[in-house]
């Protein structure tokens, strides 16, 4: 994970391509289900009232992408006030995840990042979840007890891609830890670079629909610079 833990600054171009290259590592380890399940996790909070609009629209397009190529179910989860944490129904379709996302109003409060991966931990025991999409700007939790359901997830296979907005260095050391012991990603982001993001949500919703093959036949079609595939990442 130390490509992408430069400080200060966004993802570069070849920190992207590192991301993606994870991706491919990780899905041949993994299952190679047609179908896949996705929880996407959303800070809810004040902070990230200035960005939430845009946030929905970029979510919206990764839904549509990867019904290009198979079904995806997303399950919408967002903490938000005095310990407010909600999750949505499995969702199949763009319309209705849309809906969701523009229901929801930003509160000040704390974040619940545990009480994400406490969720993720739930619904693969029951069903298994191929990934865990968490964007955040905060990191406001006990580390260690972070780590413990953090471990627990990566026990059970469930990667969690931490799209980290803005520089709060607190942030970034919790969104790596979670990152790494699930043996998912870690990548930064702000308000100019939501192409950047738009195409790194993409790339893990075809991973988990369609797994490595869909994700390079993606990556030789679109040539953005989030999608070129690398070299693997040697673990």
């Amino acid at each position: 994970m130390s490509d992408f833990l430069s400080r200060g600054r966004v993802s570069s171009s070849s920190e992207i391509d590192a991301f993606v290259g994870k991706l491919r590592i990780m899905k041949k380890a993994g299952s190679m289900d047609k179908n896949g399940r996705l929880i996407f996790a959303m800070d809810a909070t004040a902070s990230r009232e200035p960005s939430w609009d845009q946030a929905c629209h970029l979510q919206s397009e990764m839904f549509l992408e990867a019904l290009n190529i198979g079904k995806l179910e997303v399950q919408l989860a967002y903490y938000r006030g005095y310990g407010e944490f909600k999750v949505t129904e499995w969702l199949c379709n763009s319309e209705s995840l849309l809906n969701s996302m523009l229901k929801v109003r930003c509160l000040g409060g704390q974040t619940q990042i545990e009480k994400v991966l406490k969720q993720a931990i739930k619904e693969t025991q029951h069903k298994r979840v191929q990934a865990v999409i968490l964007i955040g700007d905060a990191f406001e939790e006990d580390i260690d007890l972070i780590s413990h359901a953090a471990g627990q997830l990566g026990m059970l296979g469930v990667p969690v891609f931490c799209f980290h907005e803005g520089n709060d260095p607190l942030a970034k050391i919790g969104f790596t830890q979670i990152a790494k012991l699930t043996k998912g990603a870690y990548c930064s982001f702000n308000s100019s670079s939501a192409s950047q993001l738009r195409e790194l949500l993409k790339a893990v919703a075809i991973f988990a629909v369609g797994g490595l093959k869909e994700l390079e036949s993606y990556s030789k079609v679109k040539q953005g610079e989030a999608l070129k595939i690398s070299n693997q990442i040697k673990q």
